[in-house]
């Protein structure tokens, strides 16, 4: 059980039966009476922000949530499919719930699925993934100056702004937890 001076940002809790996580967290001593603990709640199935505030000498539930290995297989008209590499159990995840994870998806990537009881509610991505630049303006002569930019799009359908020298064909890495441009890559 947590209490309250356990709270954070990015603990998972139980609230009215389904995991949250902490995304805001403020904690105010008024001068007079108890401390109040102000936190923005998400809602890990459904999404949905509010918020609640909690008095010293409260008590939580911990989120009963598994991370598991899994193997990105496919996508269909249901939704994005994975594999455990353990027992061979597939799960799918709809677009909604990948959100914009889903552009850096390819096919036999290794995940984490975070799991609550059966059901599966999110995705841990590795911290880069290479995909190959299928759109982007040609380079032009002259443009050097630093910090210049352009527009690119990548095999999955991502759109990300890149340096003038990326060209189309072009491996680049990109840091999922950002979505922005890291380095070019030798293929």
């Amino acid at each position: 059980m947590y209490s309250c001076s356990d709270l954070k940002k990015g603990l998972k809790l139980m609230v009215d039966g389904e995991p949250h996580v902490i995304v805001a967290f403020d904690f105010t001593k008024p001068g007079k009476g108890q401390a109040l603990y102000k936190c923005k709640l998400r809602n890990m199935i459904t999404g949905s922000l509010f918020d609640r505030t909690y008095r010293s000498g409260e008590s939580f539930e911990p989120a009963s949530l598994e991370d598991r290995d899994m193997q990105y297989l496919y996508q269909d008209e249901t939704g994005y499919v994975f594999m455990d590499q353990k027992t061979f159990e597939q799960v799918t995840l709809t677009e909604e719930t990948l959100g914009d994870d889903k552009y850096f998806l390819i096919d036999n990537m290794d995940v984490k699925v975070l799991m609550f009881g059966d059901r599966a509610i999110g995705i841990t991505l590795p911290n880069f993934v290479n995909l190959k630049v299928t759109q982007t303006d040609p380079w032009v002569k002259g443009d050097t100056a630093a910090g210049n930019n352009k527009p690119a799009t990548v095999e999955t359908g991502y759109s990300l702004q890149v340096p003038s020298f990326v060209e189309e064909g072009d491996l680049i890495q990109i840091d999922t937890r950002t979505g922005a441009y890291n380095t070019r890559v030798k293929e």
